[in-house]
């Protein structure tokens, strides 16, 4: 598996928007985010935080991957361009 890039929670939201998410609301510093996939509807909070921690980006990475079929590896490649 690669490595984590270090991603501020306002690059992630990018990321998510670009394969399907829309922004529901958000309270504070959390982000709401929803995706109707094959799965059902997945919703996901991100921390719009300058820095993810990486147990955080490591769980919404495979939440994520899990809910759309989209590799783990790919989303992180993703993140890193």
């Amino acid at each position: 598996m690669s490595r984590l890039p270090v991603v501020s929670g306002d690059e992630l939201i990018r990321l998510l928007t670009h394969i399907g998410y829309e922004i529901v609301r958000q309270k504070g510093s959390h982000v709401r985010l929803r995706k109707m996939t094959d799965l059902g509807e997945h919703k996901i909070t991100v921390p719009r935080h300058p820095e993810i921690a990486k147990g955080t980006l490591n769980d919404i990475l495979s939440k994520v991957a899990l809910w759309n079929g989209i590799p783990k590896d790919k989303l992180i490649e993703m993140l890193k361009k």
